[in-house]
């Protein structure tokens, strides 16, 4: 069976900076009508850096949560971008690291149900240090934690980022 949904309408009640929500007019598969609540976004890209068995990490205040979460560098793809420049360009930002190679591990589809945003993850294989040079507003530290520290942090529920664990949990992996 088919289970393709048609759009009838799209319905856009806001456009931002970052998204866009629509409240679209659907057709289901038996051809009932339905709407569907859908943020567009442009999407993101990360990267995971591990240099001498430690994992760089950098801590940042996540104002939708209300607290401080250890992410991997990352940050939103500008429109028509490439998503390993995106990765490079935010490792180097946020880090202060010029990654020698970029090795896209997944593709993320974070919240399927009400988004169309994808995150570009990749794994850095080596790479120098530079200097970093943040976005204006953007405030965060960066660590190099141990990896069996990490091991210890997602074992505990200290790092919580979705796009982090995917990549580590790939590391890991690889690891064995």
């Amino acid at each position: 069976m088919d289970y393709v949904e048609k759009t009838v309408k799209k319905n856009y009640i806001y456009k931002g900076k970052i998204l866009t929500l629509r409240c679209d007019d659907a057709e289901l598969p038996d051809g009932n009508p339905c709407k569907r609540e859908i943020i567009e976004h442009s999407g993101g890209a990360c990267v995971l850096y591990v240099e001498n068995g430690k994992v760089l990490l950098v801590r940042q205040y996540r104002y939708a949560y209300g607290e401080s979460i250890y992410e991997i560098p990352a940050g939103k793809l500008n429109e028509g971008e490439d998503p390993i420049l995106a990765a490079a360009r935010e490792l180097e930002e946020e880090a202060g690291v010029q990654a020698d190679e970029l090795e896209l591990l997944f593709v993320d589809y974070p919240t399927p149900g009400y988004t169309n945003e994808k995150i570009y993850i990749y794994l850095a294989h080596g790479g120098k240090k530079v200097a970093a040079h943040l976005d204006e507003g953007e405030f965060l530290d960066v660590e190099y934690v141990p990896l069996e520290k990490v091991q210890e942090m997602l074992k505990n529920g200290e790092i919580c980022d979705g796009k982090t664990i995917i990549a580590l949990q790939a590391y890991l992996l690889r690891q064995k």
